[in-house]
C-alpha cells in the first residue's frame, strides 16, 4: 500500500447534497468543498462523485483504497525491496463500508466504487473484498511495509465479527501487502464516530516521522497513546521521530463537543492541505509543525468549522488514488 506522500493521479470527492446530513448547512459546506477541489485540481486530477446517489460524503471510509501489484505469472502485492520485470500495476481494493458499525446508513455509499469503475472514471484492477469491513481512515502505511490501526476500531462492534485480531491482521497483510500491523491500543477524541480512525490520530510522514495529536484534561487516553508511540520502532529497528500537533481548543454544536484535530490533513502531489478550526494561533502552530513533517511541500490551510459540525474532517472528505 503506497504512503500518501507518494505521486497520485487523482483525489476524490463525494459531493454534499440536500439529501445528506448536510442539508442544514449545505451552502456553508458546499463551499468548504469548493475550495477542496479548487486547490486539489490546481495539482492533480479530481474525481467528483455527484450524479451517482449516495447517502453521504466520507469518501475517505467509502473510497477505493489502492494497493500495487506486480504483474507477473505469480502476481503478488508489491512487498518492500522486492525487485521484478514485471509491470506495477494498480488494484482498486473495494471494502464494505457499513456506517462505521452500522451506526448510520451506508448501502448507497457501498455501491459508489463499482459504479465509478464500471463508468470507467477509475482506473486499475478492480478487487471486491465486500465480505470484509475495512474504512480508508482506520489505517496508515509508510510505503515500506507497515500499516498503523487502532485497536478501538478494527476490534469495534458491527464490523468484522467473529474474525479475531490475528485474522483480520492476516487479511491486512494480504490485502495491503503489508509486513507488519502496527495495533495501538489507545487514542480516541470525543465526538468521533468512528471508533478511533488512526487518521485522527496518527499521520505517519516520510523519514520515519509520526505526527500525533496532543492531549488536554478531556482524553487522558491520548497520554497513554504518546507513550505507546515513544515506544515504538520502526522495521529497522529505529525509534520514530515524533512531532506533536496541538489539540483545538473545545468546539461545541448544540452541547456536544466536536472531534477537531489537525491530523486530518490531506497530503496531495506538491501541497499538504491542512484543517483549520477559526483559532489562529493554534491553526499557525500546526501549520508549523506539519511542515516540518514535509518541507518541500506548499502549506494550505483549509477553514474546516463546517465539516466537524458533522463530525469529520478535511482527510476524511477525500481520497487519492495512485
Amino acid at each position: 500500500m503506497p504512503a500518501e506522500w507518494e505521486k497520485q493521479s487523482a483525489v476524490q470527492l463525494t459531493w454534499p447534497h440536500e439529501a445528506t446530513d448536510w442539508a442544514p448547512i449545505l451552502p456553508e459546506i458546499t463551499a468548504v468543498y469548493e475550495e477542496m477541489a479548487r486547490e486539489i485540481r490546481k495539482r492533480e486530477k479530481l474525481i467528483i462523485v455527484d450524479d451517482i446517489p449516495h447517502n453521504d460524503t466520507w469518501a475517505r471510509d467509502h473510497g477505493f483504497i489502492t494497493v500495487e501489484q506486480l504483474s507477473t505469472p505469480n502476481s503478488q502485492r508489491l512487498r518492500v525491496g522486492e525487485q521484478s520485470s514485471g509491470i506495477l500495476s494498480t488494484l482498486l481494493l473495494d471494502f464494505q463500508f457499513n456506517g462505521w458499525g452500522e451506526k448510520f446508513p451506508a448501502e448507497l455509499d457501498n455501491q459508489i466504487n463499482r459504479q465509478l469503475y464500471d463508468r470507467g472514471l477509475v482506473k486499475g484492477i478492480y478487487e471486491p473484498h465486500l465480505d470484509f469491513v475495512l474504512e480508508g481512515g482506520s489505517i496508515e502505511s509508510d510505503g515500506k511495509g507497515t500499516v498503523f490501526t487502532t485497536e478501538c476500531c478494527l476490534m469495534a462492534p458491527h464490523r468484522n465479527q467473529p474474525l479475531t485480531k490475528a485474522n483480520i491482521e492476516d487479511r491486512l497483510k494480504t490485502y495491503l501487502g503489508a509486513e507488519r500491523i502496527v495495533w495501538l491500543q489507545h487514542g480516541s477524541l470525543l465526538g468521533d464516530d468512528t471508533d478511533g480512525h488512526i487518521d485522527t490520530l496518527v499521520r505517519i510522514c516520510p523519514n520515519d516521522t509520526l505526527l500525533y495529536i496532543g492531549a488536554d484534561e478531556a482524553h487522558p487516553d491520548l497520554v497513554e497513546m504518546e507513550r505507546e508511540l515513544q515506544q515504538l520502532k520502526t522495521l529497522e529497528g529505529h525509534p520514530y521521530r515524533l512531532l506533536k500537533l496541538p489539540l483545538p481548543r473545545p468546539i461545541y454544536d448544540e452541547g456536544y463537543r466536536l472531534p477537531a484535530t489537525y491530523a486530518n490533513y490531506l497530503v496531495i502531489n506538491g501541497a499538504v492541505l491542512v484543517p483549520t478550526y477559526g483559532q489562529p494561533d493554534l491553526d499557525q502552530e500546526a501549520l508549523d509543525i506539519i511542515r516540518q513533517a514535509f518541507p518541500d511541500r506548499e502549506m494550505v490551510g483549509i477553514d474546516c468549522q463546517a465539516v466537524i459540525k458533522q463530525h469529520g474532517s478535511l482527510h476524511c472528505c477525500t481520497m487519492q488514488y495512485y
